[in-house]
């Protein structure tokens, strides 16, 4: 795959450029956009350029992190706080981004949208208000693991590290997560399935596919 070097501010406008003339598949009116990178990678923080680059261009979009959606302690630690099995399969409650997400912004839908729904902080619900997003609108999801749940997005976004700088980036006490993404990269292939990838092994300098 060739590669070439852009900045991150760049990198957001021209996300946002490609976006205002992309197409809903389902025919309905918003954009659904998937942002993947480990937690490392900081996908978060590229969705944020996205969300401001639209905004200059007058489209209205919502940022949403998977981390919002998490399972209770309970449910994600049941097999112990490093299990990497339920990191990869069980720890984000994908039936609320279904209900809470994506079913609102079907071409039926009512735009209401729920921005997040558990805090891992305090192991409780948010209690966050739903947000209205207009027709037109994007959604901006972010997060790890993105592309293996079969979420009906519009474009996909990869944030890539090498398996080097994915280690050297990531915190001690988050190292056992590792081989989920090892196994990530081997059955989903983000890299090469995704419609836009990234790499950010130096974060001041990525590079894109274009």
């Amino acid at each position: 795959m060739r590669l070439e070097a852009i900045t991150w501010e760049r990198l957001g406008g021209a996300l946002a450029e490609r976006l205002l003339d992309l197409k809903p598949a389902d025919g309905g009116p918003w954009l659904k956009v998937a942002l993947d990178g480990a937690p490392a990678a900081r996908p978060g923080e590229l969705a944020a350029l996205v969300s401001e680059s639209l905004r200059t261009r007058g489209r209205s979009s919502l940022t949403v992190g998977t981390e919002g959606f998490l399972r209770p302690a309970s449910l994600r630690f049941e097999y112990g706080h490093r299990d990497v099995e339920a990191y990869y399969s069980g720890w984000f409650d994908t039936g609320a981004l279904w209900r809470e997400v994506f079913g609102p912004l079907e071409p039926d839908g009512t735009g209401r949208v729920l921005p997040d729904l558990w805090d891992p902080v305090t192991d409780r619900a948010t209690r966050s208000g739903y947000v209205q997003l207009p027709p037109g609108g994007v959604l901006l999801m972010h997060g790890p693991l993105l592309l293996h749940h079969w979420f009906p997005f519009d474009l996909t976004v990869h944030v890539s590290l090498s398996p080097g700088a994915l280690r050297r980036r990531t915190p001690e006490s988050e190292q056992w997560t590792l081989p989920a993404f090892e196994r990530y990269d081997s059955e989903t292939g983000p890299a090469t399935s995704a419609d836009v990838v990234i790499r950010a092994d130096d974060p001041r300098h990525p590079a894109w596919n274009g």
